[in-house]
């Protein structure tokens, strides 16, 4: 009987080949991330007593991710730098906005639009690769820092116009008042706190067949738990549908022109198309999380989409390993950990560190000093640049980078040290 079942195992193990998953080191971060992903809220809730404040921050964490995948299929993939990728997050998210509350009703069309969070999820994706085409089809002749600087001039441009454009984006009021989602019913149980599984329906929804009506529904409601399961599946689908366009013809053909545009055309790769596709398809992503913003924070304002959030993921791409996607969302994570949780903690556990170590002296403020927590709290941004330096100094190449990209670097560096070898002169 155990030989059978012995035979049945090892039959299993080679059917889901586990032990070339667990070696390869992609498919190992995508496990570890998974799991991960199904313990936090519950872990989360247990250790808390019940407070939801940390998985609505993975919730939002969910959003920088999204934006990194999408950015990385421009800037990893095809090689495109693009410093205006913010504006892409802000179309996503005007547009959800402007048709799930009662902002186009004070505009010059006089009617209110209520449409679906899951309709308008897939418009907002639309409208941004729109854009992004837009964007990419007059840039098709530039390459590198002319491209950053075409791009960059866009993402500043779409913060300007919402300012200037109150009565269709509120201006600097913003647009409020935002539909939640909702779905015809929602499954709880204990990951969310509840004792014991069971299907509910907490409220009225208006009925997308007939706007006049409501039906029974489930309204998310700012609801961390359930922001938090969408933007898992909805990362699930990103990665999903990112790595089968990598594996793909049109993904080959993007590294193509990554490496040499000039060889890529020559060898019958139409280069327009192809990087018209990278735009687009990197520009659909990141309307994909604005939309998801819009409903999960019931407020889209200017100042979110300014040009420092560009300069963020662009940093999350490069840290976490260009080209490559698993190591994309590690770095998304962390450099979220760090400017989120890391960086706004540091003044007053440098300050509690002070007290416990008999130098509370430094925690009060004389003359020019301003006291140890406004002191710490004035480096922040010092101390995050000198993290990046550190990371990059130790990881050049990102903490998993892809494996090209990993093979490149250390030819570069083995090309380097023979040339600076030949350079020296022999005795």
């Amino acid at each position: 009987m155990t030989e059978p079942a012995a035979v049945k195992r090892r039959s299993l193990m080679a059917r889901l080949h586990l032990r070339e998953r667990i070696r390869d080191r992609d498919q190992a971060i995508y496990g570890i991330l998974f799991l991960s992903a199904l313990v936090f809220p519950m872990t989360t809730l247990f250790i808390t007593g019940g407070s939801t404040a940390y998985i609505s921050q993975a919730a939002h964490a969910g959003t920088w991710v999204l934006l990194a995948i999408g950015l990385n299929v421009v800037v990893g993939f095809a090689g495109l730098l693009d410093l205006g990728y913010a504006a892409f997050f802000a179309i996503g998210a005007y547009t959800y906005a402007l048709f799930a509350s009662s902002q186009l009703g004070t505009s010059p069309l006089h009617h209110n639009f209520h449409l679906p969070f899951f309709l308008m999820l897939i418009l907002g994706m639309l409208v941004a690769a729109s854009f992004g085409a837009l964007l990419g089809f007059p840039t098709l002749r530039l390459r590198g820092d002319y491209l950053a600087i075409v791009t960059l001039g866009f993402g500043e441009i779409v913060p300007v116009l919402s300012y200037n454009l109150p009565q269709w984006t509120g201006g600097i009021n913003a647009i409020g008042g935002i539909d939640q989602p909702w779905l015809p019913a929602w499954i709880t149980g204990p990951w969310a706190g509840a004792n014991s599984i069971s299907i509910i329906q907490d409220a009225t929804c208006r009925n997308p067949l007939a706007q006049t009506q409501f039906i029974p529904c489930f309204s998310f409601g700012f609801d961390p738990v359930a922001y938090y399961v969408l933007i898992v599946i909805l990362i699930i689908g990103a990665v999903i549908l990112v790595s089968n366009l990598y594996r793909s013809r049109l993904g080959r053909a993007w590294m193509a022109i990554r490496e040499d545009e000039v060889a890529a055309a020559a060898m019958g790769i139409n280069t327009v198309t192809t990087k018209l596709l990278a735009f687009a398809i990197g520009a659909s992503f990141s309307g994909f999380a604005g939309a998801y913003y819009g409903a999960s924070f019931d407020l889209v304002s200017p100042d979110d989409f300014l040009f420092v959030v560009s300069i963020t993921v662009l940093v999350m791409v490069v840290l976490g390993g260009m080209g490559n996607i698993s190591g994309v969302i590690v770095g998304a994570l962390v450099i979220y950990f760090i400017l989120n949780t890391l960086l706004p903690s540091l003044a007053s556990n440098a300050e509690s560190l002070a007290n416990t170590f008999g130098l509370g002296s430094l925690n009060t403020q004389k003359g020019d000093w301003p006291g140890l927590y406004a002191e710490v709290q004035r480096l922040q941004f010092l101390l995050f640049g000198l993290i990046l330096v550190m990371i990059m100094l130790l990881r050049p190449q990102g903490l998993f980078p892809s494996r090209v990209r990993e093979q490149e670097l250390k030819h570069a560096a083995v090309v380097e040290e023979e040339t600076v070898a030949e350079q020296v002169p022999s005795r």
